[in-house]
Formats: C-alpha cells, sequence, structure tokens
C-alpha cells in the first residue's frame, strides 16, 4: 500500500532532513518508493514553491488528495503569548500552528521527525522565549500543540522518531511500517516513541563496553576508555539502536569518541550539566545505568575496578591500543 507524504518544517535546524538524504543507499528517492512512500512535498527535496507549494496542502485539507501521514520535522513555536506568530507560514499570513493543527485533523497519521518535533528539543531550550513545544509532548509532559488526548483518524497519537537528529532508518523503518499496517499502540513505548529502535539502549553493541564492564574511564576525550564516569556519556540510559543500527553503515557518537548525550530523550537540551563532563554525588555518578539501584552499581563499580586486567586498564586512558590481547592456545581439548 502506498502513503501520501506531507513533510513540513517548523522552529529547527533542518537537521533532520540532512540526515535522512545521509541514508546509506544509492538511491534515496527509489528507496522511499520501494517502500511505499509518496512524497507529497518537502520544503527542501521538492520543485514546487509558492502557491504551487500552498495549493498541495490546500488539496490535503480539502480532501482532493489524501493526506496518508503528515510529518513535522521542528518544534511548534507557539509565541509571542501563544500567538504563533513568530512563525508564520509564507506567503499565507497564518502562523505554522494553525496550519499543523488543521492538517493534522486530516491526516491519517502524524509523526513527529526528530526530538524538537517530538518534545520541543534544543529549540524549546532555557526560558524557551519562542514557546516552543512538541506536537503532542512539552518536554516528558503530554499535551504540545495538539493535546494529550489527540488521535489521527488512523486511531494512533503522534508517532515520535525521537532523535537530534534522527537516524535515515528510524524515519523510513516507521513509515514503512505504517504503509503496511504493522504499526499499532502496542508498537509504542511510553514517549510514543517506535519500539524497534528505543527498547534498545545506546549501550548495546558499544564497543567500549569492555571498559564499561571493568568500570576503566577515559580521562579525556581521546581516550578508549568508558566515558560514562568521567566524559558524561548518557549511553546506558539513552533508548535507541545507534551502535546496533550503525550511521552511513559504520559510524556512532560512541564510536567517534563523543559521549551520548542521550538526544532521543525528552529535556536532553537542559542536563544541568555541562554535556561532556558527569555529575557525581559523594564520587558517584548522579546518572546511573537504566534500572540499575545505586547500592548495586556502587559495589559492582568496586568489584569490577579490582579486577581489572592490566591490559583494560593502560587502554582505557591511551587513544590507541597499548597492551594488545595476549595469544593464547585456544584450540579446544
Amino acid at each position: 500500500m502506498s502513503l501520501n507524504v506531507l513533510w513540513l518544517q517548523s522552529g529547527g535546524c533542518g537537521g533532520c532532513s540532512m540526515s535522512l538524504l545521509n541514508a546509506d543507499v544509492a538511491d534515496f528517492p527509489g528507496w522511499w518508493r520501494q517502500a511505499g512512500l509518496n512524497l507529497l512535498w518537502h520544503p527542501s527535496l521538492s520543485l514546487a514553491g509558492g502557491a504551487d507549494a500552498l495549493s498541495v496542502l490546500q488539496d490535503c485539507l480539502d480532501g482532493r488528495v489524501a493526506l496518508d501521514v503528515l510529518c513535522l520535522e521542528g518544534a511548534l513555536l507557539r509565541g509571542p503569548q501563544g500567538t504563533g506568530r513568530f512563525h508564520l507560514l509564507a506567503g499565507t499570513g497564518l502562523p505554522m500552528t494553525q496550519w499543523v493543527e488543521r492538517l493534522a485533523g486530516v491526516a491519517r497519521h502524524v509523526v513527529a521527525v526528530g526530538s524538537c518535533a517530538a518534545f520541543g528539543g534544543v529549540s524549546a531550550t532555557g526560558p524557551n522565549p519562542a514557546e516552543a513545544c512538541g506536537l503532542q509532548f512539552e518536554d516528558d509532559r503530554p499535551g504540545g500543540l495538539l493535546g494529550a488526548a489527540f488521535r489521527a483518524r488512523g486511531g494512533l497519537p503522534v508517532v515520535n522518531v525521537a532523535g537530534c537528529p534522527t537516524h535515515p532508518g528510524w524515519v523510513t523503518d516507521t513509515l514503512s511500517a505504517l504503509a503496511a499496517g504493522l504499526l499499532g499502540p502496542d508498537d509504542l513505548d511510553s514517549l510514543q516513541r517506535p519500539r524497534f529502535y528505543a527498547d534498545q539502549l545506546v549501550h548495546h553493541g558499544c564497543t567500549r563496553n569492555e571498559y564499561y564492564e571493568f568500570k576503566a574511564s577515559a580521562a579525556k576525550p581521546s581516550d578508549l576508555g568508558c566515558m560514562m564516569e568521567n566524559m558524561g556519556c548518557k549511553g546506558t540510559q539513552a533508548h535507541a539502536d545507534c551502535n546496533i543500527r550503525l550511521w552511513n553503515g559504520e559510524g556512532s557518537c560512541t564510536r567517534g569518541g563523543y559521549a551520548c548525550i542521550s538526544c532521543t530523550e525528552p529535556g536532553f537540551q537542559d542536563p544541568g550539566h555541562a554535556f561532556h563532563a558527569t555529575p557525581k554525588l559523594a564520587g558517584i555518578p548522579i546518572g546511573l545505568p537504566t534500572d540499575m539501584p545505586k547500592a548495586w552499581f556502587v559495589a559492582l563499580a568496586s568489584l569490577s575496578k579490582s579486577a581489572t586486567p592490566r591490559r583494560v586498564k593502560h587502554n582505557a586512558t591511551a587513544d590507541h591500543i597499548i597492551v594488545p590481547p595476549v595469544a593464547r592456545r585456544t584450540r579446544l581439548k
């Protein structure tokens, strides 16, 4: 079954569109066609502009063209004072918030592409003078522009493909699942993210896991060790499959030497501390691995550090392998 997809951008940087175009495929338009996705309009990818673009939106509103999926990238700017006039849709004089509300009312499915559209994200940082919010959430609080009770005509709430930016596979797989009728309420987690990627942690598949197991920690950005203890990494708390479904077939933040900042989670943009540092209380990281009691972590960390092999301890604070694994006979007897 083919889905008509309308993609709009609101308050954001356009990074999710850039990420989508970096999909590890030779023929992006062909990839979408094969997935049963018909792109009605996209502000960066479509030739139509001005009156022609607005006619596409009006055709959707009037029912002349079926709007199967409304994708929104970027946060909704409700300011000043709830008028939405910080962001007017060019050529209409009307706030983007009004256009989104009207189009969401006729769409079979509504998809928030990126953490800004899902939760407000970076656009809602700090005092948030633009009154930025997500489609159905404001940080982790249900509501947003459309309200907690909103359901699209297909019966689903807003599907939050969170990430800053999103992985191109998360977007296309979500839309493909909708096209195939394979995405239902039980396939979304409590924050309405597709569970096929949100039921994983960035920690899963991380190449630094041996260092994590022995609590052999990096001390500076170029080190090979685990970045949780000192470098601000939240990979044990962030819901995403970044180290399983690699970016461009081979990369992830942690594989590139950067700490995971938990960009798929609401509120990641305001952690209350520098992104590259781990806040601690009495020497214990405040942000512990998901589902792990503090007492267990302290006991396990102490035991792990006492059992750290010399190889792991020395390599953790180096930018290359200093001590290689010992070569031993491995033939079974």
